[in-house]
């Protein structure tokens, strides 16, 4: 089963995202006409990209054992995933941008550029699997799991304006996993307009066009999100909110 979560709404919406169940045996196929990055968050897969394998991938049970595997197909590239038992893939696209994006191809965890940030209750695991550094045409994505209690986008920042070098204008999108599934975390909205706060809970989703967005797991639960971001270029300059930042600078 193949469900959107996030589709364009409106002229300049860059990022679609869906979510993929599979069976052994069930496979997804993607047309190519838009820059794509396949998330393994369960499950292994066989990859062909243009009718052409690339290997397997994936493994992991569950985006909280590991670092995992992702399929990233430029523009113009037909992918075909079949799955060898159950699998669940998280599929990000968004149409070409002016990045270099280099061929089709498996990237896995030696690929992605993983670490901590921050400190205390505000530190974080993160793995950024499609970084500035990384050939890609626009797309930008990684993982994040906030430990039970803490959390991230923090201190809260921002990328809704092109003012270089301070700040690049990058949509973004959030996907949600929860261990155990049946907690939550919450995310916080807000800019000089106003705030919203919502409580997100496993499979989740949400559409960042602007403002500070920091994000808190409940005690006893810990947070995974994946993030897709897109604008014009592949920069990545966020805005701290001068209010906090001195939380980040002590």
């Amino acid at each position: 089963m193949i469900r959107t979560l996030v589709a364009p709404e409106r002229e300049g919406d860059l990022i679609g995202l869906a979510l993929a169940d599979l069976e052994a045996g069930g496979s997804f196929e993607s047309p190519g006409k838009l820059e794509t990055a396949v998330v393994v968050l369960s499950g292994v897969v066989d990859v062909e990209a243009d009718g052409e394998s690339l290997g397997s991938a994936g493994g992991r049970s569950s985006v909280f054992e590991g670092p995992g595997h992702t399929v990233y197909a430029p523009p113009g590239t037909a992918l075909r995933l079949s799955a060898r038992g159950p699998a669940q893939l998280a599929i990000a696209a968004a149409p070409g941008g002016s990045g270099a994006p280099s061929k089709a191809r498996i990237i896995g965890p030696g690929d992605q550029r993983i670490g901590e940030a921050g400190k205390g209750n505000w530190r974080r695991d993160i793995r950024t699997i499609l970084g500035p550094e990384h050939a890609a045409s626009r797309l930008l994505l990684g993982e994040t799991i906030n430990p039970p209690g803490n959390w991230s986008s923090y201190p809260p920042h921002k990328h809704d304006r092109q003012r270089p070098p301070e700040e690049v204008r990058l949509q973004e999108v959030y996907f949600y996993k929860v261990d155990p599934a049946g907690g939550f975390g919450v995310q916080i909205r807000y800019d000089d307009a106003g705030a919203e706060t919502f409580i997100v809970r496993d499979g989740d989703v949400a559409l960042i066009r602007s403002g500070y967005h920091p994000v808190v797991a409940a005690p006893g639960y810990s947070l995974y999100y994946l993030w897709v971001m897109a604008g014009d270029g592949r920069q990545m300059a966020p805005y701290l909110d001068p209010a906090h930042a001195w939380v980040q600078e002590s």
